[in-house]
C-alpha cells in the first residue's frame, strides 16, 4: 500500500513538472510570438518615420513654399509672389479669445491631455458612426502640427499612429502655449494666407492682435475647409462655422451666452484687398524679376519668406510704363519699331523707374538691364570727355570733311559735310567724322579707360569705331555714364537694392554706405555737360526739350536704323530710351531725336510734376540770336573757301 501511494504521488508530480514545463514553454512562446509580433509591427509602423529636429526653432520655417514680397522705397507692398506669410506673433500678444476660439473648435482638452486626446478620439468615432459620416476629426493640435510640419500627407492608419508618436515626443519638448503659437503661426486659412497674422491682415486688413471676437470665430473657422469658407468668396458658409465655433466657445465656458449673442448678432465682415494692395504685374513685372535676380545674387538661395525692398518710386514706374506704351503704341507700328525701354535714376544712383519692354506679360526679358545694343551717336560724349581731359576745349577747331583711317571711312548722316567746325558744333550737330578724328588723335584705349571709370561695365574693343558706337552696351550701364556726368565727374553706384529681409524682420542683406569717387575731373565734366544743353537747346535733341526746365542729353542711332536712343538728365533725374527691334532688324528710319526723345520728354514731364525748376550744375551755353547764327554760318563757309584757295596754290 505504501508504494502504492508512492508510485501515485511520483506519477502526480511528474504531471505538475509537464504542466509546468509546458506552461512555461507556452508562455515562453507567447512572449516570442509576441515579440516578433511587436517588432513587425513596430517596424511597420515607425521604420520611416521621421524624427523631430534637434533644434525645434525650425518648425518655425519648415516646408514653406517660397513667398517673396517686393516693397517699393517708401516700405509699400508692391507685389507678393507665392504664398503670403505672416511676420510670427507672441502668444501673449493675442486677445484671450483668439486662442480660445482655436481651442474651442480644434482641441477643447488640449491644455489637458499630452499630445494624444483618446478620450476625444473616442468621442469623434461615436459622433461619425451616429452620424453615418465623418463630422468630426479626433486630431488635437500637436498632431496636426506634427502632420502638417513633419510627415507626408498620406492618411493612412501607419501615418496616424506615427503622428501620435510624434505627437508625444514634442509634447515633452515644447510647452502647450510654445505649441500652440507655433501651430497658430503656421496654419492656412486660404487665399494665400499661413498663419494668423497673415489672415487677420488678408481678410480684415488688420493686426492679429486687434481681432475681435467674431472675427477670431470666423478666422478659427477657416482651417476646417480653407477654400470652401473662403470668406471673400463663401460668406454665408464662413459665418455659419463661425457661429459652430462661438457656441463651441460657450460651451467650453470660454464666453457668455450674451457675448455669444452679441458677436453672432454682429458677425465679422472682411474687408476686400483694396485694389491698390498690389500693383500691376504688367507695370512692375520687371522691377521683381531684376529685384529677385540681384537679391539671389548677394545671397545665394533667398529663403522662403524673403522680403526686398528697391529703390523704386511707384508713381514714377507707373509714369514711365503709361508713357512708354502710349508713344509705342501711336507710333511703332509706322516706325517699324517693335520695342522700348526706359531707366530713371536719381543723380545719387538709385534706380527710380525701369520699364524693360512694352509688355511685360508677353515677354519678361528685360531690355533695360540685359539687352546689348549699339549705342551709336549717345556714345560720343564719352568720347568728347576724353578728348576734353585730354586737353580740347567746346571751342577747339575741327574739320568736317572725308577721313580715312586705315581704310575705315566714317560717314555723317545725310552724307554732307561741314568744313570747318568747332568742338561744340560738332557735339551739337552728332558729325561723326570728328568724332573719328577725335579717337584718332587720342587713341581708342583712352576712351575705353574713360567708359570704364564712367561706368560702362562691359569690356570693350579699343577699335576706331569706338567713336561712333559701334559697340555693344546696356541702357543700364549707358544711363550710369551719363549720371557720372550729371553729376560734375562723381560717380555714384547704381542701386535697386535696399535690403533682404524674411518675415520675422531679420536683416539678410543691406546695402551699405558707398562713397562716390570723382572719376573725372569737375570743370571737365561741366564742361561737356554745358555742351550737352546746348544739344537738347539747338541741336539734335530739340525733340526732348522740356518747357522752361534746364535739361541735358544726347541722341543716338545705330547703323541702319537698328537702334534708337536718347539719353538726358536734370537737376532731378538721369534717364535713358531704347527704341528698336528684338530681332536686330533696322526700323523706318527712327533716329534718336524722333521717337525715343519723345518718350523721354514725355516722361520726365510726368517725373517733373511738382517739383521746383533747378539749374543743371554746369553753367547753361549762352543762347545765339538768328543774326548770330547767320553770322557764324557765313563766316565758316568764307573761312571754309579761304582755307580751300589757300591749299590749290601750288
Amino acid at each position: 500500500m505504501t508504494a502504492f501511494r508512492a508510485d501515485l504521488l511520483e506519477e502526480k508530480r511528474r504531471k505538475r513538472e509537464r504542466l509546468a514545463w509546458a506552461l512555461t514553454a507556452g508562455f515562453a512562446a507567447t512572449v516570442i510570438l509576441a515579440g516578433i509580433i511587436g517588432g513587425v509591427f513596430w517596424r511597420w509602423a515607425f521604420s520611416d518615420m521621421p524624427a523631430l529636429p534637434e533644434n525645434l526653432s525650425v518648425l518655425a520655417d519648415t516646408r514653406r513654399e517660397h513667398s517673396i514680397t517686393l516693397l517699393d522705397m517708401n516700405g509699400a507692398v508692391i507685389d507678393v509672389r507665392g504664398p503670403l506669410y505672416g511676420s510670427p506673433v507672441e502668444l501673449d500678444d493675442l486677445p484671450d479669445h483668439v486662442r480660445q476660439a482655436f481651442i474651442a473648435i480644434e482641441d477643447r482638452r488640449f491644455y489637458d491631455h499630452s499630445g494624444v486626446d483618446f478620450r476625444g478620439t473616442l468621442r469623434a468615432v461615436f459622433t461619425n458612426l451616429r452620424a453615418g459620416a465623418t463630422v468630426q476629426g479626433g486630431s488635437t493640435i500637436t498632431m496636426q502640427l506634427v502632420k502638417n510640419l513633419v510627415l507626408t500627407p498620406e492618411r493612412s492608419m501607419r501615418r496616424k499612429i506615427q503622428e501620435m508618436r510624434l505627437a508625444w515626443q514634442l509634447e515633452r519638448r515644447l510647452s502647450k502655449d510654445e505649441i500652440l503659437q507655433l501651430y497658430l503661426n503656421r496654419i492656412y486659412f486660404g487665399a494665400r494666407a499661413y498663419g494668423i497674422e497673415a489672415a487677420a491682415r488678408r481678410y480684415f486688413q488688420k493686426s492679429a492682435a486687434e481681432l475681435t471676437l467674431a472675427e477670431a470665430a470666423m478666422l478659427a473657422a477657416l482651417p476646417k475647409a480653407p477654400s470652401r469658407l473662403d470668406p471673400t468668396s463663401n460668406l454665408a458658409a464662413a459665418r455659419e462655422r463661425a457661429a459652430i465655433v462661438l457656441a463651441a466657445m460657450e460651451e467650453a465656458g470660454f464666453i457668455t451666452a450674451e457675448e455669444r449673442a452679441e458677436a453672432e448678432a454682429n458677425p465679422a465682415a472682411p474687408i476686400a484687398p483694396e485694389p491698390e494692395t498690389y500693383r500691376d504685374p504688367a507695370v512692375f513685372g520687371f522691377i521683381f524679376d531684376q529685384a529677385v535676380q540681384l537679391a539671389e545674387a548677394e545671397l545665394g538661395e533667398l529663403p522662403a519668406d524673403a522680403i526686398i525692398q528697391v529703390t523704386i518710386d511707384p508713381a514714377l514706374q507707373e509714369a514711365a510704363h503709361r508713357t512708354l506704351t502710349t508713344r509705342m503704341d501711336e507710333e511703332s507700328e509706322a516706325q517699324g519699331a517693335g520695342e522700348a525701354a526706359l531707366l530713371a535714376t536719381t543723380p545719387d544712383g538709385a534706380v527710380r523707374a525701369m520699364v524693360g519692354g512694352r509688355d511685360y506679360l508677353q515677354s519678361q526679358y528685360n531690355r533695360a538691364a540685359r539687352a546689348r545694343r549699339q549705342p551709336g551717336s549717345a556714345f560720343k560724349p564719352i568720347v568728347y570727355l576724353a578728348a576734353i581731359e585730354e586737353g580740347a576745349s567746346p571751342f577747339s577747331v575741327y574739320y568736317d570733311e572725308p577721313v580715312d583711317l586705315e581704310g575705315w571711312q566714317p560717314q555723317n548722316f545725310g552724307g554732307t559735310y561741314r568744313g570747318r567746325v568747332t568742338l561744340q558744333e560738332a557735339l551739337r550737330r552728332s558729325i561723326n567724322t570728328v568724332s573719328a578724328q577725335i579717337i584718332d588723335e587720342i587713341g581708342p584705349e583712352t576712351v575705353v579707360d574713360m567708359a570704364a571709370r564712367l561706368g560702362i561695365e562691359t569690356e570693350l574693343p579699343a577699335l576706331p569705331a569706338l567713336s561712333l558706337g559701334a559697340v555693344e552696351v546696356t541702357l543700364q550701364e549707358l544711363t550710369a555714364a551719363y549720371a557720372t556726368i550729371a553729376n560734375s565727374g562723381e560717380r555714384h553706384t547704381a542701386r535697386l537694392l535696399e535690403r533682404v529681409t524674411n518675415s520675422r524682420g531679420d536683416i539678410l542683406w543691406e546695402r551699405g554706405p558707398s562713397e562716390p569717387e570723382q572719376v573725372v575731373e569737375e570743370a571737365d565734366a561741366l564742361t561737356l555737360s554745358t555742351m550737352m544743353q546746348d544739344i537738347v537747346l539747338s541741336g539734335t535733341g530739340v525733340a526732348a526739350r522740356l518747357p522752361e526746365r534746364p535739361t541735358a542729353g544726347k541722341t543716338g542711332t545705330s547703323q541702319s536704323f537698328r537702334d534708337a536712343w536718347f539719353l538726358g538728365f536734370s537737376a532731378d533725374y538721369i534717364a535713358g530710351v531704347w527704341v528698336g527691334n528684338d530681332d536686330d532688324t533696322p526700323t523706318n528710319d527712327v533716329t534718336g531725336g524722333g521717337l525715343p526723345a519723345r518718350i523721354w520728354r514725355d516722361f520726365m514731364i510726368a517725373a517733373h510734376d511738382g517739383l521746383p525748376v533747378r539749374p543743371l550744375a554746369a553753367p547753361a551755353p549762352r543762347e545765339r540770336s538768328a543774326h548770330e547764327e547767320e553770322l557764324a554760318a557765313f563766316y565758316s563757309e568764307l573761312l571754309n573757301a579761304f582755307e580751300a584757295e589757300v591749299a590749290s596754290i601750288p
